[in-house]
Parts: C-alpha cells; structure tokens; sequence
C-alpha cells in the first residue's frame, strides 16, 4: 500500500491518499482551495473507494463538499458524538471561514476493531481526547497507523475544544497507540511522520515512565 501526504489549508493539516493496486482512499480531506484539491485529484489513477475521516474537525473536513462534487462514494466517520460534524457551519464560522454545512449523515466508522472497504483492510482504534469523535486506523500488515490529531512527533493534539481532555487523550494514547508494536509508523494529522518506538521514547506530554 502507498501512502502520499498532502499537506494543505490555512491549518497544514495532512491529507492522506492511500493506494492499493487499483484502488484508492482518502483520509481527512482538509484542503481549501482548487489548487490543492487538483494537485490530490491528479493523483487519483483507479477508484477512489470511499472516504475516512479521523474526526470531525474543521481542518480535517474543510474539503470534503469540494470532493464529492467530483467522487459519489461513501464518508465513514465515527458516530461517538457527532456534534462536530452536525455543527460544521458554526466551527468554520469560529476560524474565519465561510462554508455551511452537510446534508447527509456518514456511515459508521466502528470506534473499534477489523473494517474492510473495497481492497482496504484496517483495524479502527477509538482514541478520544482531542475529540470525543475521534479514531485511530490501523495498518497491521503494512506497520502503519493514521493517527489524526491524538499523536504528534513529539507532541499531542490540543485538549481546549468541544469535549477535549488531556486525561482520556493520555489514556487513549497509552492503551490504544504505544501498545502497537514499536516498528509501527505513524502519521498525523499534522507535521511529519514518526513511530511508536520513537513517540514512547521522546514524547514529552505521554512518557511511559
């Protein structure tokens, strides 16, 4: 499986492509503007197969309306507490941007274990914290994990928005992130990619020890 990261908007989150022969899927589309959403389009050569998003953030479905203008496939998000994607308006309205909200539900993301769409095949992982809608997703065969905004290189995802805190954050990471094995290689939500090994180590805000 190939992955490419697009890093786009006025927030640099990292969008995510992933390639399976034929088959494509797309994790937290945040691009804001035709420039980045062609520069990620040219890249789509077979079926794009659905759509994933971590949580509902602003930044991490800013362009999603822009998407499925072009792509008629399924948004799987969790359904732990959508209030965040129910209020998208209001959330773009809060950074200055001026987009309404969707007129449709997705489809569950399960908050936990195997799920499989098309050629895809991951394990969802619940880590809340930064977001109570938040999951994780896992790649054991290819050693990868998505791991939105709960795990950073060398930092975590903020805790001061709708129902976060450090506390579940820390445990989500604890339990659900540092038991992967430490070879696994991460990639956030924003900034560069990491692995665990490397995160239980030198991670200031969640340390093992």
């Amino acid at each position: 499986m190939e992955v490419q990261k697009f890093e786009v908007g006025p927030f640099l989150e990292n969008t995510y492509l992933l390639t399976n022969e034929e088959e494509h899927l797309i994790v937290d589309p945040g691009f804001s503007n035709e420039t980045e959403y062609q520069t990620l389009k040219s890249q789509i050569t077979g079926t794009l197969t659905g759509i994933i998003l971590t949580h509902a953030h602003v930044d991490h479905v800013l362009g999603l309306s822009r998407l499925l203008k072009d792509f008629e496939v399924p948004v799987f998000l969790s359904e732990e507490d959508r209030f965040l994607w129910k209020n998208f308006g209001s959330q773009a309205k809060m950074f200055g941007i001026n987009q309404g909200g969707f007129g449709f539900e997705p489809e569950v993301l399960p908050s936990e274990g195997k799920f499989d769409i098309g050629g895809f095949s991951f394990t969802c992982l619940y880590t809340p914290g930064h977001s109570p809608d938040h999951i994780s997703i896992y790649f054991k065969t290819e050693k990868i994990v998505i791991a939105g905004d709960a795990l950073f290189k060398e930092s975590i995802g903020r805790t001061d928005l709708y129902e976060g805190n450090f506390q579940i954050l820390e445990k989500s990471i604890k339990e659900k992130l540092y038991s992967l094995p430490d070879d696994t290689k991460v990639y956030p939500g924003h900034g560069p990619e990491t692995t665990i090994e490397h995160e239980k180590e030198n991670n200031p805000f969640v340390s093992l020890n």
